[in-house]
């Protein structure tokens, strides 16, 4: 077990029509004026933004919006945002979507409070220092970007898709409410079931001595997810399946699965070049190359994927590299089971030699960085997964 610290200060609101509380919430912070952020128009056709600005009105907080968040949020969009904060002395964001939408919320948040390219945040070339207040209303459960201190965005010069994390970041406030995700497609349903797992898994592959606890909670996390994921695609107005998966969701990325441990976070990062080329949703990409990067890094500790095959799938085997296998191939069939890839043909592209090296190479800033922990990838190493996946 490792050394850590855990915090967790965002303040959850769980339940059914708790999204009426947003007013009140957000004048507990002093607010003057609210940027309400959001995606595509779902919020507007569900009702779900009136609501929230009538909440704002009533208790006289006055706000702009701006709207058109996409999956693997833009980096004009939040420059947009950030001029528009600026230019409305906007002291508060507020999330109203997903992850993305928050993820861009946090880019928006971060941007108003220093006085350089908020990009430079995202390569490292300068650090968090301030932060504006946010707080979120969730539609998605997935990304965990409620409760997390991070972001990630996708800059279209290039299409570099970055990470930025910063406790500054994490939300004052998030309001989940299970009955918001009753009309999403099955589709994202599915993402945002392999993205809480994934949360949760590339914390729990460590080759430290784990804790029994924090093993305990990642083992029964990930299995009422798989349980719940299924109940929610067969009947998806099951409150008690999305109130399950929702806070999974927080819990997964919140730090609570990963106390006492060192992860490893190269799956993520492969999906971040996978998807800044070809735009394809997180939760799938991840899922595409998981089997791909575990089968290339399980003999490193092979106990390690046989206790995850034992405690998470019930298999049991004497032979340790066998078990891991089978655990290995068990996730596969549950990706298969909510219609999630286990490989990149399942988008219907084919990545060139050349474009993966491109991705290697971006991953790995010219071969001079690794990604992971439980291995440490090089660039002929993630080319190697890349091409497993394909």
């Amino acid at each position: 077990m490792v050394n850590f610290q855990y915090y967790a200060p965002t303040k959850v609101i769980f339940g059914k029509n708790t999204e009426i509380q947003v007013g009140r919430l957000v004048k507990e912070f002093k607010a003057t004026k609210v940027l309400i952020h959001y995606g595509m128009g779902s919020v507007i056709r569900s009702g779900l933004l009136d609501l929230v600005k009538e909440s704002l009105d009533e208790v006289g907080i006055s706000y702009t919006e701006l709207g058109g968040v996409k999956p693997n949020p833009r980096l004009s969009l939040v420059y947009e945002g950030i001029e528009l904060a600026k230019k409305e002395s906007v002291d508060f964001i507020l999330a109203v979507g997903g992850g993305s939408v928050i993820d861009s919320a946090k880019a928006i948040a971060f941007g108003i409070r220093h006085d350089f390219d908020v990009w430079d945040l995202y390569t490292g070339k300068e650090s968090v220092s301030d932060c504006a207040p946010l707080g979120t209303i969730l539609t998605i459960a997935a990304a965990g970007s409620e409760m997390s201190n991070g972001s990630v965005i996708t800059n279209e010069d290039g299409w570099l898709k970055r990470a930025c994390g910063s406790d500054l970041a994490r939300p004052k406030f998030s309001i989940l409410n299970p009955e918001q995700t009753f009309t999403l497609p099955t589709y994202q349903t599915s993402c945002g079931a392999t993205d809480i797992m994934m949360h949760t898994m590339e914390r729990y592959f460590t080759t430290e001595e784990a804790m029994d606890i924090t093993d305990s909670i990642a083992e029964a996390l990930l299995k009422t997810v798989m349980r719940n994921a299924k109940k929610a695609l067969e009947n998806p107005r099951d409150y008690n399946a999305r109130a399950e998966l929702m806070w999974a969701s927080s819990l997964a990325h919140n730090d609570l699965t990963g106390c006492g441990s060192i992860g490893d976070w190269s799956t993520h990062d492969i999906e971040h070049e996978l998807g800044g080329m070809f735009d394809i949703a997180h939760g799938a990409g991840l899922a595409a190359v998981w089997g791909s990067w575990a089968r290339h890094v399980y003999k490193i500790k092979p106990e390690r994927f046989a206790k995850f095959a034992k405690k998470v799938f019930g298999i049991e085997n004497p032979d340790i590299e066998k078990a891991a296998v089978l655990g290995i191939e068990a996730m596969e069939e549950f990706y298969k089971s909510i219609d999630m890839p286990t490989s990149i043909s399942y988008f219907n592209i084919s990545p060139t030699d050349e474009q993966i090296d491109e991705m290697a190479d971006k991953a790995t800033s010219g071969d001079t960085s690794t990604l992971g922990n439980f291995k440490k990838l090089k660039k002929a190493d993630i080319k190697t997964i890349l091409t497993m996946a394909s």
